[in-house]
């Protein structure tokens, strides 16, 4: 059984009689499976952009590193599941960052492929990092892509999910955001330097958005 936490950062729901914990971070926590979820850190993605000559702050790069840090610790937890894309591209510098932050690993890590995870299996294995298409747990489906297959929950990212707040003076800011509907919940992306995919929610959907320091719940029209 995972460790029960509360925290200004965190927001606990339930689905199909399990128990989960969103965290600010953009990762969430699987109580009963001990299990942490992330998706879409792409790593590599600063020292890709920089080999091409765009202007991106080299503390991006290790602002990765830093939040899965945080997360980690946090949870403590006994599997780490990455939902796909968590390098962006192929081999660059960044990769000899990530088999050091591996080193003080101590989780199980699974890596869910999504369409960026290009780089040969055998990298991540020799590191201790599985490998797989997707994970099938009680009821709930774990994948990259969102996907509706009947009798499952999914759990996925691949969107980058985000929402446009709306203010009285016409002001609007755009939030990355757990993006839940009544089958599935793409989770936010992970990674300091991605984008957001902005959604508009219906009737019956849920939105948690996400700053740096809290997650919100946001109901109905936004």
């Amino acid at each position: 059984m995972g460790k029960p936490v509360t925290s200004k950062m965190t927001k606990s729901i339930s689905i199909f009689d399990q128990n989960f914990i969103l965290h600010a971070s953009g990762a969430l926590f699987w109580e009963e499976e001990d299990m942490l979820l992330i998706s879409d850190v792409h790593l590599g993605k600063v020292s890709h952009f920089r080999k091409f000559g765009s202007a991106v702050p080299q503390n991006a790069l290790l602002g990765n590193y830093q939040k899965l840090d945080e997360a980690v610790d946090f949870f403590k937890p006994q599997k780490l599941v990455f939902l796909g894309d968590l390098f962006h591209s192929s081999l660059n510098k960044e990769w000899l960052f990530f088999e050091a932050w591996m080193e003080n690993v101590s989780s199980e890590v699974i890596l869910v492929e999504g369409n960026h995870d290009i780089i040969s299996p055998l990298k991540y294995e020799a590191l201790g990092v599985k490998l797989t298409p997707e994970i099938i747990l009680k009821n709930f489906l774990l994948t990259h892509h969102p996907e509706e297959r009947p009798g499952f929950f999914n759990f996925s990212g691949h969107l980058h999910p985000g929402v446009r707040i709306k203010g009285w003076a016409r002001q609007s800011l755009k939030l990355p955001c757990f993006f839940k509907t009544e089958t599935q919940m793409i989770l936010p992306a992970f990674g300091e330097f991605t984008g957001k995919h902005i959604l508009s929610p219906k009737k019956g959907d849920e939105v948690f958005v996400i700053t740096k320091e809290e997650v919100i719940c946001l109901v109905g029209g936004i």
